[in-house]
């Protein structure tokens, strides 16, 4: 980035975007929604998948509107990966004639959070690897 303002404001489009989305599928993942409930079958991790998938995601969400954006982008990554994972195997593409639209989110989140890491590289090594 050529500035920190531009830097600042790609950083939190990214923040919002990956959030958003996660946080967004919370409620059909803790109430039970039979698309949640049919996906995480399928994996073979309902119930228990399908809340804890959601406790992460909540977390990860909250942390990317905060000052530990970073935890909530290496969070969301570890999450998402999992999510394409399975859709890459188990699950597919499209899901129940979605017509792909859970794994193209799930690809927005991925490339949001590694943006995230990336764009703020120096900052969180600066933060968590302070010179001597």
């Amino acid at each position: 980035m050529r500035n920190k303002k531009s830097k600042k404001i790609v950083s939190w489009i990214l923040r919002l975007l990956a959030a958003l989305i996660m946080l967004q599928t919370l409620f059909f993942k803790f109430s039970g929604a039979e698309e949640s409930i049919y996906i995480f079958k399928q994996v073979g991790m309902e119930p228990w998948g399908r809340y804890l998938t959601g406790v992460v995601e909540l977390i990860a969400g909250v942390f990317l509107l905060t000052n530990r954006y970073e935890l909530g982008a290496l969070l969301g990554l570890g999450t998402i990966s999992g999510a394409i994972f399975f859709h890459l195997t188990k699950l597919g593409v499209e899901v129940q004639g979605d017509g792909g639209y859970l794994f193209i989110l799930a690809i927005v989140v991925f490339v949001s959070c590694t943006a995230i890491l990336l764009v703020n590289f120096s900052e969180i090594k600066a933060k968590y690897l302070p010179n001597k």
